[in-house]
């Protein structure tokens, strides 16, 4: 194998830019392993050097220099990946350019030529984006920050500093929002509506938003927190801030609140607040306790029944055709149970979705006990993402272990194809249960990618004349444009059962294997 750094001095991109580029790019070639295209800061050098991706040239790159690094069988190989790289990027500068975009290099240049700045989206390396959200937030301008590696001292500081100001500092690591419409980061094709979101939780947010959508109701605005806000460290700033803008929104009737159980200070300060609002609130506290005291809330414990009640309180859409998917999921198991032998027991969940992970991971527990995952809150079920699976796996294919020096999953989902195939040939594999996310943002055609791969075990599986379930949902609304109808069909032309949400997959899933 030849290994290729092409460095191109003081030409900055952002990291999900780049993430969607390196994804285009090892497709090209074949391998997303053999491709890095990223910024030489000292921390991304570090990934590329572990990776096996780092040549001299890419040691000598400043932070402000972008590296292209490329491990192919040939240069012409090589070649022929780095000029569509560097294809991709001037269209994407051109592109820019016909719709008069304006190219600024600081925030006081970007300020100066806005007359009157009110949202920004920062994607940088933590070290340089608090200095930079801090320049944002004294403009007396909004910020949703995508990045993550923010200390929990500097996250206080901008959210103190966002406060002071009566400004949103969503993040770090919010992925996803919508204000008055318009969708930050990895969004949906959404109906406008009268339902108002808070979420210290992504592709959770997203969930509860798509089902909203799908069955008739619409969105009036959807914030997010970053994961950690909800923390005693944090303290829920920004949720309490979130949740007083839609108390006072006048697009907004009814609000959900989404995340897991918030510390105990934050939870209580936080239902109090939610039960002096004259608003009917939906509260999803995932894994939270079932028995908490309502007090006029309406507390749910899954996303899909968080937009279930929604539309009931809104007074809009079909929930109970929501609901009804349930109905037949007893009578599918049994079918699918037959085609199983005895040896094969155990539900493996590979998730590009991190919060989705959890809520199945969290049904499955409470159904078929312990559940064995790279996101356990029980530390004797802890599984390193990178170890084989035990019992019943799930999998959180976003964290860290596996997304160090790659793009995530619902950028670049063929990253779940080793780890399928891997669970797939497990004689103990009964069903395997995964997401497909669509939108702006995520890959362009993800169920092509899985079906691909499904079928690829399937064939496999054939030859040694047995079968394994393949059980998936799509987080996304009908109108995205990798087009709902055409992703459920490619999964089900090589026998995936799709379905509605992710509780209604996770509950057959348990169903199937149950006795």
């Amino acid at each position: 194998m030849i290994l290729k750094n092409v460095v191109q001095k003081n030409s900055y991109y952002d990291s999900a830019t780049l993430m969607l580029l390196s994804s285009k790019v090892g497709q090209h070639i074949g391998s997303t392993k053999q491709v890095a295209v990223m910024m030489g800061s000292d921390m991304n050098k570090d990934i590329m050097r572990a990776s096996g991706l780092l040549a001299a040239e890419g040691e000598a790159a400043n932070p402000n220099d972008l590296i292209f690094a490329i491990q192919a069988e040939t240069e012409a190989i090589i070649e022929e990946a780095l000029a569509m790289a560097q294809e991709i990027l001037n269209s994407r500068s051109a592109k820019m350019e016909q719709q008069d975009t304006q190219v600024v290099k600081t925030v006081a240049d970007a300020a100066a030529r806005l007359s009157d700045p009110k949202l920004a989206v920062v994607s940088l390396p933590g070290k340089y984006a608090v200095r930079e959200v801090k320049k944002l937030l004294r403009e007396n301008c909004h910020v949703l920050l995508f990045s993550d590696n923010i200390s929990c001292e500097d996250e206080n500081t901008l959210k103190d500093m966002a406060l002071e100001r009566d400004l949103l500092m969503m993040g770090p690591d919010c992925g996803t929002a919508v204000i008055n419409g318009v969708g930050l980061g990895f969004a949906n094709k959404l109906r406008r509506g009268n339902i108002g979101l808070a979420a210290a939780s992504g592709t959770g947010l997203q969930e509860v938003m798509t089902l909203i959508s799908n069955f008739g109701g619409g969105i009036s605005q959807a914030l997010g927190t970053g994961g950690r806000d909800l923390k005693e460290v944090i303290g829920g700033k920004m949720m309490g801030h979130c949740i007083k803008l839609l108390q006072d929104d006048p697009e907004t009737d009814v609000m959900v609140v989404i995340s897991k159980p918030p510390a105990p200070s934050v939870m209580e300060r936080m239902l109090h607040q939610l039960q002096q609002s004259q608003k009917p609130t939906v509260v999803c506290f995932l894994g939270g306790d079932e028995n908490m005291d309502a007090n006029g809330l309406y507390m749910v414990h899954t996303l899909e029944e968080a937009a279930c009640k929604a539309l009931e309180l809104a007074k809009v859409g079909r929930p109970d055709d929501l609901r009804q998917g349930h109905d037949p999921l007893p009578a599918m198991a049994q079918t699918l149970r037959e085609k199983l032998d005895a040896q094969q027991t155990n539900i493996r969940g590979l998730y590009c979705g991190g919060t989705l992970a959890y809520e199945s991971m969290l049904l499955m527990k409470q159904a078929l006990g312990d559940v064995y995952s790279n996101i356990a809150l029980d530390a004797r079920l802890a599984l390193d993402g990178t170890a084989p699976s035990q019992g019943h796996t799930v999998l959180d294919l976003g964290d860290d272990a596996f997304t160090v020096g790659k793009p995530h999953p619902m950028i670049e989902p063929s990253l779940r194809g080793e780890r399928l195939l891997q669970e797939a040939l497990d004689p103990s594999t009964a069903v395997i249960l995964f997401d497909v996310e669509i939108g702006y943002g995520s890959h362009e055609n993800p169920a092509h990618v899985a079906a691909e791969e499904v079928a690829q075990a399937k064939a496999i599986l054939a030859e040694q004349g047995r079968q394994v379930i393949f059980i998936a949902s799509i987080c996304g609304t009908y109108e995205d444009m990798q087009d709902y109808a055409t992703q459920k069909g490619l999964l089900e032309e090589q026998g995936v059962v799709v379905l509605e949400s992710n509780a209604q997959a996770a509950q057959l899933a348990i169903l199937t294997v149950s006795k």
